[in-house]
């Protein structure tokens, strides 16, 4: 019997998007058809199993027709939808053809509200990953009743009192998900693997892929705080041409053996990305949290429910002082480590796919 598709769409910026997708499609059984709607295809070329992609168009920055149609105002129950622009009408229409021609069990939107609005007005089931920050707009509210449930890659401790009862009561939580499945080495086999020595106090520090990398002049003075340590720097990092290198400050640029280096550390100094944070949790890692500026506050609300049950230490801004960098140290090394580690779910890829695939279920009964 031919089973109807579920869709996923993939949102442009950064990976963390593309791959919690191909972790979750991972789970999807194989008699169920996948179609993942996205503007980069190149994401997806490790992708564990057949799938149709469709290409979007890049719309982002793309311009307006006219003057007049850009000065148009934004509806309020929407965010971005400038009119008049060709990119924006063939993004849009090729996600309203590949809906009509695939008739999906499920639209899985990772992540958009528009979207989620115009799944509705196309009489397609959506199910919307969950993300923090402020989303307490009317575009993001109308989004989640658009939706026929939503999805939270997270354990519902570090869910926010600010997320309404309603929409809450139709979430599932996965657990925390991570996308990375290298194996967690003992901190004394992963530097013998890096040739890093036993003896001394290792840092890492993490830049994301959706930023603009880490501003090198902070860690400078972290070198400063602590000489006798070993400071790492994975991701690109952001120089503004004034910064003095040290020599226990080291940088490694893009690695794909991140596992190994979090296992080697005595604690990490990252932003808040998703998967970040369920890398650190999975490594049982102390953990300087220090946010990017991401839209809706995202990264500094889930800074914020880590600092509340004690998973990490939440800093609005990089330490600017030697002092001020020897109590955010001395505050992450007391930290309970067993607290970020529960956070991580090893299954919960596989939970989340078995909720996608019980809600096709569910929905398409007569």
């Amino acid at each position: 019997m031919n089973q109807k598709p579920i869709a996923f769409f993939a949102h442009h910026q950064g990976r963390g998007h593309a791959n919690r997708i191909m972790a979750i499609s991972k789970h999807i059984p194989p008699e169920r058809p996948i179609t993942i709607l996205t503007a980069k295809p190149e994401q997806f070329e490790s992708l564990p199993r057949e799938a149709e992609l469709a290409r979007l168009p890049d719309m982002i920055g793309a311009p307006s027709r006219s003057k007049a149609l850009h000065n148009q105002a934004t509806p309020s129950v929407l965010h971005c939808v400038p009119l008049g622009v060709d990119e924006m009408r063939d993004h849009m229409g090729i996600v309203a053809q590949t809906l009509r021609a695939i008739d999906p069990a499920l639209f899985v939107i990772d992540v958009s509200a528009e979207i989620a609005l115009l799944s509705r007005i196309m009489s397609v089931p959506a199910v919307t990953i969950r993300m923090h920050g402020d989303r307490s707009d009317i575009g993001h509210l109308a989004g989640y009743e658009a939706c026929v449930g939503m999805l939270a890659p997270f354990d519902d401790a570090i869910e926010q009192d600010n997320y309404p009862d309603w929409a809450r009561s139709r979430t599932f939580y996965t657990g925390g998900l991570c996308t990375t499945k290298d194996p967690v080495l003992t901190r004394d086999e992963a530097r013998q693997r890096l040739d890093l020595p036993l003896d001394k106090r290792v840092t890492l520090v993490i830049a994301g892929g959706g930023g603009s990398g880490t501003p090198y002049a902070p860690l400078t003075v972290a070198a400063r705080a602590e000489p006798e340590g070993l400071w790492l720097v994975a991701g690109p990092v952001h120089r503004e041409g004034h910064e003095t290198d040290f020599g226990n400050l080291r940088e490694l640029g893009w690695i794909d053996n991140l596992t190994e280096f979090l296992c080697a550390a005595d604690r990490v100094v990252a932003s808040a990305g998703d998967n970040t944070v369920h890398e650190i949790a999975r490594a049982a890692k102390p953990f300087l949290c220090i946010p990017e500026w991401r839209y809706f506050d995202e990264q500094q609300a889930k800074a914020a429910e880590l600092a509340r049950v004690g998973a990490a230490i939440h800093l609005n801004t990089w330490p600017a002082s030697i002092p001020d960098w020897q109590r955010a140290l001395a505050d992450t090394d007391g930290l309970d480590v067993s607290r970020l580690a529960t956070l991580h779910d090893e299954e919960a890829a596989q939970k989340a796919a078995q909720w996608l695939e019980s809600e096709a279920r569910r929905l398409w009964v007569n």
